[in-house]
């Protein structure tokens, strides 16, 4: 069975960091292409970040260029999104994504 399953959600001070994790169930993520999505209630889901199966090849949102990394870890066959200098407006569930298949999601909550 495919599943996802992401981590690292939480509450943190503006300026602070957190790292989210993506783990895989029944596949590798090596094999394709890894997003990480954002969503506050009442709004879309926001792309934050994508890395395809090729090294190195990322697209982010502008609202989170320079501040956010996506890596991929093949060997432990996780997905990270790493988030520095988070901001009140970084609030939201965070999903990770492949193919069609979503994780549960994790809160982040950035509050002083």
């Amino acid at each position: 069975q495919v599943q996802l399953a992401e981590s690292g959600g939480g509450l943190v001070q503006p300026g602070g960091s957190l790292r989210l994790s993506c783990a895989a169930f029944g596949f590798t993520f090596r094999d394709y292409t890894v997003r990480w999505y954002r969503q506050t209630p009442g709004k879309e889901r926001e792309l934050v970040a994508s890395m395809t199966r090729m090294p190195g090849n990322t697209i982010y949102a502008d609202s989170v260029k320079g501040r956010f990394t996506i890596s991929k870890d093949n060997a432990q066959n996780m997905v990270y999104l790493q988030m520095n200098g988070l901001k009140p407006e970084d609030t939201a569930v965070y999903y990770c994504n492949t193919m069609s298949v979503w994780g549960q999601g994790t809160q982040v909550t950035v509050s002083s």
